[in-house]
């Protein structure tokens, strides 16, 4: 009996450790992920930019930088790219890039087409993927949207908490410079401070005490948001020697940097290393 438990132990750890290294050296797809201000002042996220802070890309300098922006990116060679547009826009991205691939289309402030358009042409990527999804609120959430009692109360928390993103120094400034502010947005240091935020104000939120307003919409504004995305990412063909390049808002880095880190199936790249050279 002895013997028998030492041979099936031995079986154990000898299969372990072959599953461990098989785990270590599992190839993986290379991302670089871009996380950048928009381009075009949407202004549909929760800081919102004042005109005079606004600046327009398609005046020079600007110009010249994203040019020497998109030029630095594209010596990552990506095989496929990826914007910040829901999946019910592929038709449209598609026919716009058939377009511009084409010389029939000029391209428009936001950065989908100034980065994501100029690189995919410049390395002949085929299909420029949209990857975006706005997340799932749970029930109660819902709830509070079609109560207008209810949703100023919590609108008003949002907008006038002491820790609120309204209220957080240099979250909205005027760019002084393109290629500047694309290396401070990239940077790992920022992006970490910026997750930090998404704990406190409208995190910290209750409608009755103990509850977890807050948190339920947290979990649906961002944390069920970014997961989707990953999950639209994970959904586009790609092998191996593939290399995706993610351009997206820069807020989303504090999330899916970490969920490409922790991939066993991609390998983050970061694209400092790309643009710090400018």
């Amino acid at each position: 009996m002895k013997n028998l438990l030492f041979f099936l132990m031995t079986i154990i750890i000898n299969c372990s450790i072959l599953f461990g290294q098989t785990n270590n050296l599992q190839p993986q797809t290379k991302i670089m992920t871009l996380g950048v201000f928009h381009f075009a002042y949407h202004n549909m996220d929760a800081v919102i930019t004042e005109d005079k802070d606004k600046i327009s890309v398609l005046e020079e300098p600007y110009q010249s930088e994203i040019i020497a922006i998109s030029n630095a990116i594209s010596d990552f060679n990506p095989t496929i790219i990826a914007i910040e547009r829901p999946p019910d826009k592929q038709s449209q991205i598609d026919s716009l890039y058939t377009l511009y691939k084409n010389g029939k289309f000029t391209l428009g402030k936001d950065e989908i087409y100034q980065l994501g358009f100029r690189i995919g042409k410049k390395r002949n990527v085929p299909v420029i993927y949209c990857v975006n999804d706005w997340g799932r609120h749970y029930e109660n959430l819902h709830e509070i949207f079609t109560d207008s009692i209810r949703s100023a109360k919590f609108t008003d928390y949002y907008l006038h908490s002491p820790d609120s993103l309204y209220h957080n120094p240099g979250a909205s400034k005027k760019v002084s410079g393109i290629i500047s502010e694309l290396k401070t947005l990239n940077d790992p240091n920022h992006i970490k401070e910026r997750l930090s935020v998404y704990l406190l104000n409208p995190f910290k939120y209750e409608e009755q005490p103990g509850d977890f307003t807050g948190v339920d919409f947290e979990t649906g504004r961002w944390f069920n948001r970014n997961l989707r995305i990953f999950r639209n990412i994970q959904r586009i063909p790609h092998r191996v020697d593939d290399r995706i390049l993610l351009i997206i808002g820069r807020e989303h880095l504090n999330l899916l940097n970490h969920f490409f880190d922790v991939s066993k199936e991609f390998e983050f790249i970061s694209p400092l290393p790309y643009i710090e050279k400018l």
